[in-house]
């Protein structure tokens, strides 16, 4: 039996709806820019742009319903609400049409971002590690089985702060589809179960203080909220 010098930190993981057993979560992969109009409010061209991808660690994993802190080292932190893919089976360089059995759930889920340091680094042509891959980054509401979603192809998805709606698209407006997206990343990744794929934002981010209210929606699957609390 191995022994450790620190103890491990607790296995990262997300409530499965229905089931007391929960996902093991190893990585996190997030898709840049997969709605138009929020490409375009990002200052960039979608309709040229292929997919593309940063990650966040396991550990900034954090439920749906908790109150975080307003992090370190920004003045401009953001919401982004996203669906979120949970993987089920092995998938390495498949097709699109056969991508779709690798999709075990879906969640909703926000990326949450220190725009200002994100654009310092896109300034700089520097990594993305410091706006994107910071604590409590990757909020998560629980799985739902593609089971009993069915495919997502189209369905709405919101989100309000303080009862204000912010952002309101649909799944149909993204630029690459669920089966598209996994099957592009399982090009460049031994895709496996424990794999979670955040896959883009709708249009309307905008910043947060302590003391706002998140709640987000995505039809077909279900609610997210988060409270923000004051700096730590």
């Amino acid at each position: 039996m191995s022994s450790y010098v620190f103890p491990p930190p607790e296995q990262a993981s997300v409530a499965v709806r229905g089931s007391s057993a929960r996902y093991a979560v190893s990585r996190i992969f997030c898709v840049g820019r997969n709605y138009a109009a929020h490409a375009r409010e990002m200052g960039s061209d979608p309709d040229r742009e292929p997919p593309f991808y940063f990650t966040k660690p396991a550990s900034a994993l954090t439920p749906s319903g908790s109150t975080v802190p307003y992090p370190p080292g920004t003045q401009n932190y953001h919401y982004e609400m996203e669906l979120v893919i949970a993987i089920g089976a092995p998938v390495f360089k498949v097709r699109p049409e056969a991508a779709q059995a690798a999709v075990w759930a879906y969640a909703a889920g926000l990326d949450m971002t220190r725009r200002d340091l994100q654009a310092e680094s896109k300034a700089a042509g520097r990594p993305w590690d410091t706006a994107k891959g910071f604590e409590q980054s990757a909020i998560i509401g629980e799985l739902v089985r593609a089971s009993e979603s069915g495919p997502l192809t189209r369905g709405r998805i919101s989100l309000a702060v303080n009862g204000v709606t912010k952002q309101q698209g649909d799944l149909a407006d993204m630029i690459w589809k669920v089966p598209e997206i996994v099957a592009n990343l399982s090009q460049l990744y031994h895709l496996q179960p424990g794999d979670l794929i955040y896959t883009g934002t709708p249009e309307g981010v905008g910043p947060l203080k302590p003391g706002d209210v998140i709640r987000g929606e995505i039809e077909g699957v279900g609610g997210i909220s988060l409270t923000v609390g004051e700096p730590a």
